[in-house]
Formats: structure tokens, C-alpha cells, sequence
């Protein structure tokens, strides 16, 4: 068998830390509440389990996952550090801004939206970044407006049927 595949080997390399999402440079890091919250309790788990990596026996794999919880706990401290949270914005709340529920029509039908920051932005739960082409597409605009949006398979209006802004609640996720 070939060295490639044996337990030794894979062993020796190192773990690679997959990058948080990117903020373009000169971007502020606009959070919600709810995102400077999970970026506070990611730090603390990756406390606690650096904490439970030091009680491992010494070996190259505890090097090796100490060393990428102290990257990955780096890169989030940064994030707290830059964190700017933003408030929902004063009544009347009629155009789309950050932190925003927004329901659009187009082609796909009837859609909701959050506009979020970077890191809580999950598309398979409907939240987006707000640097992202469709919450730019999206933002400074109201319910009966069209957002032009450009998609891989062409352009595409999305009309704008709801905009929502709700008070964070504790434990929303």
C-alpha cells in the first residue's frame, strides 16, 4: 500500500483552516444583534475547546489543533473587535435597510430575504450579506419597487412585496 494512505502520513498533515467569509476591504463589519451574539458564543466554544485540546497527551495532532483553534480564534476576535452593530432603523420602517426581511417576486416566485452582516449570512436559511450583489440590488428600496438583479441566467426584476423589521429575540437562530 502506498505511504499516501496510511494513518502516519495523514496524521503528519497539517489541518487547513478554512477562511471565514471575506469583508472587502474598507467595508465596515455591520452586524445585528444576533450576529455579534453567535460571533461571542463561537469565541466561547473555541475557548472551551482549546481548553479540552490542552488536556490532550502531547503529539503532533494536538499541536496541530491547537494551532488552528488559536488561527480560527484570532480571526474571530477580529471580527468582535471590528464588529459594528447595527439598530433597527427608526419608524417608519418602509425601506429596505440592513437587518431587513424582505419579500420579493420574480422568477423563482415569492422569496424572503434577512439582510445580515458577513459572518451570519446563511443563504440556505435565507440570509444574505449585505455586500452581497442581490442585498445590494435590494437595499434603499420599498415595497412595489423592482430591484434589477443580474443572475447567471440573466437579468432578473424582483418586485418587492413585504419589507419586516422584528426586535431581535433571545435564542432566534
Amino acid at each position: 500500500m502506498s505511504k499516501a494512505f496510511t494513518d502516519e502520513e495523514a496524521a503528519e498533515l497539517p489541518r487547513i483552516v478554512p477562511p471565514r467569509a471575506p469583508l472587502p476591504a474598507g467595508i465596515p463589519n455591520y452586524v445585528t444583534e444576533r450576529g455579534l451574539r453567535l460571533l461571542r458564543e463561537e469565541l466561547a466554544a473555541l475557548q472551551a475547546e482549546r481548553l479540552s485540546a490542552e488536556r490532550a497527551p502531547e503529539d503532533a495532532g494536538r499541536m496541530q489543533a491547537l494551532a488552528a483553534l488559536a488561527q480560527r480564534r484570532a480571526e474571530v476576535e477580529a471580527r468582535i473587535a471590528s464588529a459594528e452593530p447595527v439598530a433597527l432603523p427608526p419608524e417608519p420602517r418602509d425601506t429596505v435597510r440592513f437587518g431587513a426581511t424582505v419579500s420579493t417576486r420574480g422568477d423563482g416566485g415569492v422569496r424572503r430575504y434577512q439582510i445580515v452582516g458577513v459572518d451570519e449570512a446563511d443563504a440556505s436559511r435565507g440570509k444574505i450579506a449585505f455586500v452581497s450583489p442581490l442585498a445590494r440590488a435590494l437595499l434603499g428600496r420599498a415595497v412595489g419597487d423592482r430591484a434589477p438583479l443580474r443572475a447567471p441566467r440573466g437579468e432578473e426584476a424582483l418586485e418587492i412585496v413585504a419589507i419586516e423589521y422584528a426586535e431581535p429575540i433571545a435564542g432566534d437562530d
